[in-house]
């Protein structure tokens, strides 16, 4: 079906729905004043005649002006404000309305859908909201993704990596696939916005994934939404489940984000200056392993043996402590690597302002802060500029855009199979090695490792710099408008740009680089491009007080290009950075493009106020589909009913309930390799070619498709003083890709298949409190909790490992019919048996924030992990290189270290409860009492993020995830230790 005619049907649909029109009343003009309970003006609160279509929004000064009849009533609404109804009747001109605060959150607006939104008192999904102040009103973290952890109800969110620059794996409600896509959709002001994880060829060092790939998703990258400037975000919704998410279609299987910026307010300009200074360090270091001669002299091998080879290695090494230990140089290598003290800057400046016709919001921020690690750090600047300009009273137009510059130097941490990474390499050194530079400039070679990871820290470059531009626009115009029916044109879109230049650099000189590969200069070229936009068309008819109905009908367009060049550059020519200045070069390139095309149409009916009724289906086709011409289609619907706004309900003590139920689907594209036979580069003797890879792709692979029932109900109390929200969910991924072996007389090693079924079960808790409130004193007080199942309930192939981890005898999710997907197996005894699982058995978090006489405010949140098993392969690495701080701790009759080891086979002992306590965040403001015409308001304040943790956790994070941001987590190798921040903060509002 061609565009025209698309267009065609969709404004016939309308013209039969936008069909009613009444004969109007006697009309009155009604004007008044909006304002809060101090008597500042609300501006841009709405002012709709209750019953019809008819609206008005305040302007500045907090007055507006409509025409309605000398009988109906007025329905006031702003944000973070109860309604308010206000009868006409007898009324006295200008109306003065006095808006109270919505302690409950029961008007406050969520999404549902493309174009639409409904209060949260009518809505039948649950939908998480993380407002500004939520977000960085307590302490700020380094990135957008880091600042979100531990506040989303239903995530598990772990740190690929605690480098500068950030790295965060989010999963909502479980693990949705297995080979796909696990992170949710970002939408930013109405654009997709990629957050992609970019490989810089580390892997070409450090063997992490030991394919002969440069690329591996463990080489400790960033995630792109990282690159978002948190300050300039007003609230973020999340859409965890397929029930809320079904309209966006194939992109939505792990969830949607939508992000929405700040904009202007009419008025006068106003500026804010803010200022943040601070330092961070280390949260948490393991400890080094404390030497005698005679435990030195046991790296050297037993003291048993009468090889002569060992006994004069025993001699030898027995020595070098002794000569350290009498020189005062036996030092804690772990302390001089992850000990250093970063220094934090962030600066930010912003406008907002505008008139009744043209409102604008401008900011700009520059962010530096240095890492734990010598020459590691994290620096972005940045700029964004929103503006909104209403044309007529029925035609207005944003446009949201954004440019972010960031440089993250990284290190080299995380998996590593050649030694060469900071981490592993300081496992298997003891601290009577000298590694420190010699007066002639040079570094001592490590008798123990095969690097020397001091000098491998000054020398090498792992750089990632960013160019990002996003640009949204928006338009909506009135089409018709009558006292019982609205229509409106409705469109959204933009682009997502940015090129991404990685520089890896590992010179010559460098004690594994001395060789055959004479060092390693990788650099990488990455550009990404994303656009969308979606039309539609949307009607309101009210055909009486009692009764509306709100119908969309839209058409949707998504297209993306990604194209990753990277060129490993060996035998490097002395000190030139140059990859033509080398005397091999590998080049290895990845391209993929998409392009979706869907129509979606949804209604939403209202009964009463209190019976709400949703009923959708979304059409999708992309060229990510074996079938690129098919459309699947991905239905939704809901029904939420507020008893307490039935005429029977007369309960003075729960003053809202609301019964609700929602179902959904969404879908998972199949990868490109699933799809199609792949080709590889290859060189025979000197001629080059191409190979055909060993994955067998199908081109009639199916995408994933998940389905949801949610249920729930919610409640308020006490006037809004205690609000409980409860919801329970059935989630089914149906035709997951798997890879299947086949028989190797067809020329492959295994096959993409369609194989298996899985399902997540989980309940969430929401309670929000407001124990006092007085003039003196508010607290409010949150408590969530979550938890989730799964269970693979169907697989087609055998139960496989999907390399995750080392292997059973280390401990790895294992993937099993009837069993939970996130179970960790290991070779116990013989036998491979389930020995954990890295699903945590609930969370919980807690959020409190007390404010003395307005001025003084103190903001902390708690965050509970309970269960959920990590497979620690960094202790592992200590004990492999004898190293570990409890290794001499007696046990039985052995040590600690040695009975670890013993184990292995055995026992799981790498397999650890990473349960934890976290005072994720907590600040202390104080707002300075001033009246000055000029300086408006000037705020101080200390904050302080992941200060203190309670876990028995064996690791440096019981929060980490090594193996990237894919299915896998929960695997702890090396990582780049986690850190604590203590910043101050100055504010000024002019």
């Amino acid at each position: 079906m061609n565009m025209s005619k698309r267009l065609t049907l969709l404004c016939a649909l309308f013209c039969m729905l936008a069909s009613s029109f009444a004969v109007k009343a006697q009309s009155v003009s009604v004007n008044g004043v909006v304002h809060d309970k101090t008597g500042n003006p609300l501006s841009g609160a709405s002012v709709t005649v209750k019953g019809t279509a008819q609206n008005a929004v305040t302007g500045a000064d907090g007055k507006f002006q409509l025409t309605a009849s000398a009988n109906q009533s007025l329905v006031i609404s702003f944000t973070g404000y109860a309604t308010k109804t206000v009868s006409l009747r007898n009324a006295t001109y200008p109306l003065k309305v006095v808006l109270e605060e919505d302690a409950a959150q029961l008007d406050e607006v969520v999404v549902t859908g493309l174009a639409t939104t409904v209060k949260r008192r009518n809505s039948a999904n649950a939908v998480a909201v993380v407002s500004a102040k939520d977000l960085t009103g307590t302490a700020p973290a380094q990135t957008f993704d880091a600042a979100l952890n531990g506040k989303i109800v239903g995530a598990n969110i772990t740190a690929n990596s605690g480098a500068p620059g950030g790295g965060i794996s989010v999963k909502m409600r479980g693990v949705t696939t297995i080979y796909g896509n696990t992170q949710p959709l970002y939408v930013i002001d109405g654009v997709y916005v990629s957050n992609r994880t970019v490989s810089t060829g580390l892997n070409a060092v450090t063997r992490a994934s030991d394919n002969g790939s440069i690329t591996s998703d463990q080489d400790n990258g960033t995630n792109r939404i990282a690159d978002i400037n948190p300050a300039d975000i007003e609230n973020i919704e999340i859409l965890k489940g397929a029930s809320a998410a079904a309209i966006y279609g194939s992109q939505a299987a792990a969830g949607v984000v939508i992000i929405t910026t700040k904009k202007g307010k009419s008025g006068k300009t106003r500026i804010n200056v803010s200022q943040d200074l601070g330092v961070l360090s280390a949260s948490h270091l393991l400890g080094q392993r404390q030497f005698t001669a005679e435990t030195a002299a046991n790296l050297g091998g037993s003291a048993t043996s009468t090889n002569p080879a060992t006994i004069a290695a025993r001699a030898a090494i027995r020595q070098q402590f002794l000569d350290a230990q009498a020189a005062g140089k036996i030092y804690d290598y772990e302390k001089e690597l992850y000990g250093e003290k970063g220094f934090i800057r962030n600066s930010r400046i912003s406008l907002n302002g505008g008139n009744d016709k043209t409102t604008f919001f401008l900011s700009s921020g520059t962010q530096k802060e240095d890492g734990i690690i010598k020459g590691t750090g994290y620096q972005r600047s940045s700029i964004r500029l929103n503006v909104d300009h209403r044309i007529t009273n029925t035609v207005k137009v944003g446009l949201t855009s954004s440019y972010t510059n960031s440089s993250s130097d990284r290190g080299v941490t995380n998996n590593d199979n050649a030694s060469v990474s900071f981490g592993v390499a300081l496992a298997g050194t003891p601290g009577f090695m000298e590694l420190h530079k010699n007066p002639n400039g040079s570094y001592p070679r490590n008798g123990f490792s095969s690097s020397n990871f001091l000098e491998t820290r000054d020398k090498m470059k792992n750089n990632e710099t960013i160019n990002r531009f996003t640009t949204g626009f928006n338009f909506e115009a009135g089409l018709q408008q009558s006292e019982k029916s609205v229509t409106k044109l409705v469109a959204r879109g933009g682009i997502d740009f940015y090129h991404l230049k990685s520089f890896v650099l590992f010179p010559s000189s460098l004690q594994f680089e001395e060789g055959a590969t004479g060092g390693h200069n990788i650099q990488g070229n990455v550009n990404e491009l994303n656009t969308n936009w979606n039309a539609g068309l949307v009607n309101v008819f009210r055909p009486n007080e009692n009764l509306s109905f709100t119908t969309t009908a839209a058409l949707t367009h998504e297209y993306g290009s990604y194209d990753n060049i990277i060129n490993n550059a060996t035998q490097l020519i002395g000190s030139e950075t140059n990859i033509n200045q080398a005397g091999a070069i590998n080049v290895t390139q990845r391209r993929t493009s998409y392009r979706n095309d869907g129509q979606f149409v949804h209604e939403e009916v209202s009964i009463n106020d209190y019976l709400n009724i949703t009923a959708g289906v979304r059409f999708d086709k992309s060229t990510n589909n074996g079938d690129h011409k098919k459309y699947l289609a991905y239905p939704k619907g809901s029904v939420a009913l507020n008893l307490s706004k039935m005429p029977f309900w007369k309960s003075n003590l729960i003053n809202d309930l609301k019964l609700r139920a929602a179902y959904g689907e969404s879908g998972n594209f199949p990868s490109f390799s699933s799809r199609f036979i792949t080709l590889g580069g290859t060189n025979i003797g000197g001629l080059a070619g191409s190979r055909v890879d060993l994955g067998w792709g199908d081109p009639s692979i199916k995408a994933e498709r998940q389905t949801e029932l949610e249920v729930g109900v919610d409640m308020s109390l006490f006037n809004g003083r205690l609000n409980l929200e409860l919801s329970y969910y059935n989630k089914l991924i149906k035709d997951l890709l798997l890879l299947s072996d086949v028989q190797g007389s067809t020329g492959f090693a295994s096959k993409w298949v369609n194989g298996g079924n899985l399902r997540n079960r989980g309940i969430e808790v929401g309670l929000r409190t407001t124990p006092v409130s007085n003039k003196n004193l508010q607290w409010n007080s949150n408590v969530n909790f979550w938890l989730n199942r799964s269970k693979m309930t169907k697989l087609d192939v055998p139960a496989f490992d999907p390399g995750s981890a080392f292997g059973a005898g280390f401990g790895s999710l294992f993937i099993e019919e009837g069993k939970s997907v996130s179970q960790i197996q290991s070779n116990r005894g013989g036998v491979v048996t389930q020995v954990g699982d890295m699903e945590p058995d609930f969370q919980m978090n807690f959020f409190n924030e007390i404010t003395f006489k307005k001025n003084l405010s103190l903001r902390f949140l708690l965050h509970w992990k309970n269960g959920g098993d990590n497979v620690n392969l960094t202790q592992l690495l200590s004990d492999l290189g004898r190293t570990s701080v409890d290794y001499d701790e007696v046990k039985g009759n052995s040590t600690a270290g040695a009975t670890r080891l013993s184990q292995l086979g055995v026992e799981a002992p790498y397999v650890q409860d990473a349960s934890f306590v976290r005072l994720r965040e907590i600040g202390l403001y104080y707002r300075l009492p001033l009246t000055s015409k000029v300086l408006q308001n000037v705020r101080v304040g200390v904050s302080a993020n992941n200060f203190f943790t309670w876990t028995n956790y064996k690791g440096y994070d019981p929060e980490v995830s090594n193996f990237g941001a894919g299915f896998g987590a929960g695997v702890d190798v090396a990582p780049f230790p986690p850190s604590k921040r203590l910043q101050f903060h100055l504010s000024f509002d002019f």
